[in-house]
Parts: structure tokens; C-alpha cells; sequence
């Protein structure tokens, strides 16, 4: 792999220069991802991003933003940037459409692992958001009482509901990351769910992971 060259184009609505000097660098090392400052959403028209990060302090209007966005290209991926970290106000941005928050604290690590796991199709928030997101707006199906897994999805799922992305569960089993989403697919229809949110709340209910 030819890693001098992004493997993901952001864009970053923010008007903190700090901010976004540090988010750019950030990416910038090892040529993680490359961030393209937004001033507008029409600057999107030919940025070729996948994923917009929104800095939740630069705009009084966020959740009209949020739905602007999604009317307008539902296709993107959005990540919050916020001073809460109430889960009532999380919970909320979460279910306007954002695919993770992260607060102005997080570090670099867990900015990377965000990033990550939204690529992958997750959500990144607290566990008990999700749960509530869950049991609020999702309804799942049951299910087997007592699916059956292979050694290897066992494995996948352990490093899934640990909150391991592809890359990382793959790495751990020595596969690579197209198997590991074809082993999530086969855990999803065993379990009944459709998304790897409610496979994780799921594994962790049902006590399905093996210790």
C-alpha cells in the first residue's frame, strides 16, 4: 500500500484555527487522511469527501446543519465535535443523523479509533447512548435464543464487541479486513440485527461473547 498517499478525504466545518491546524495534522501524519477546511457546504461540490467533521462551536444552528446535510447528501458520514458530554444531548445529535461524537478533550487516539469505526459502519458514542438508541429507536429482531458460532466469529466477535475496527480485529486473526466484514455479515444474520450497533448491544445482552 502506498501510504504517502490519504486513504481518506475529510472535510472539517470549524472556524477555530487551532482546531483546525491540530485536526490536521493529526490526519496528516503518516498520510492517515487529508482534512479540507469547509467554509460552506456548496465548497463540497467537488471536494470528493466522504466524511465531514462538524465543530459543534462554530455554529448556534447544528442540528439544522446536520439535517441540511442530510437532505441535501445523505450519503455523508457526519462526526460531531462538541463541549457536552451529556448523554441526553449525545443521544439527541446521534439520532439527528451524526455517526459519532467525540467532545473537545478526546485525544488523538481516540479521534483515530472514531474515524475508524464509523468507516467501518458503526457509531461511535458512550455505550449507554447506543443502548438507548437501541431500545428507543431500533427494533431488532430476536433471533436465535442461542446462535451458533464458529471458532472464528467467536473471535471476530470478542474483537467487535471490544470496539476493535476491521482493520485492528483483522490484524489480531491474521486476515484481512474484506473477511473480517464477511464474518460481521454471517454474526449480523445469526443474531438477527442488521447493523453492527445491534450486534454489539446484542452480544453484550445475550451474554453471546465468550470469556
Amino acid at each position: 500500500m502506498n501510504m504517502s498517499k490519504p486513504q481518506l478525504r475529510m472535510g472539517l466545518i470549524a472556524t477555530d484555527p487551532l482546531r483546525i491546524l491540530g485536526l490536521q495534522t493529526i490526519f496528516s501524519e503518516g498520510g492517515k487522511a487529508e482534512v479540507i477546511p469547509l467554509s460552506v457546504p456548496g465548497a463540497l461540490d467537488e471536494s470528493g469527501v466522504s466524511l465531514i467533521l462538524i465543530d459543534a462551536a462554530c455554529t448556534d444552528h447544528l442540528f439544522e446543519l446536520m439535517a441540511t446535510f442530510r437532505r441535501s447528501r445523505p450519503h455523508l458520514r457526519l462526526i460531531v465535535i462538541g463541549l457536552e458530554d451529556d448523554h441526553d444531548y449525545i443521544q439527541r445529535v446521534i439520532g439527528a443523523g451524526a455517526k459519532g461524537y467525540l467532545t473537545h478533550m478526546a485525544k488523538e487516539n481516540e479521534i483515530l479509533l472514531a474515524i475508524e469505526i464509523v468507516q467501518d459502519g458503526s457509531i461511535w458514542a458512550p455505550r449507554k447512548v447506543l443502548a438507548r438508541l437501541l431500545e428507543t429507536g431500533t427494533e431488532l429482531r430476536a433471533g436465535d435464543a442461542s446462535p451458533r458460532f464458529t471458532g472464528r466469529e467467536s473471535q471476530v466477535l470478542k474483537l467487535l464487541v471490544a470496539g476493535r475496527p476491521n482493520r485492528e480485529i483483522g490484524t489480531a486473526l491474521g486476515i484481512d479486513a474484506a473477511t473480517v466484514k464477511a464474518h460481521v455479515g454471517r454474526l449480523m444474520r445469526k443474531v438477527g440485527v442488521d447493523n453492527r450497533i445491534a450486534l454489539t448491544m446484542q452480544a453484550v445482552s445475550r451474554n453471546l461473547v465468550e470469556k
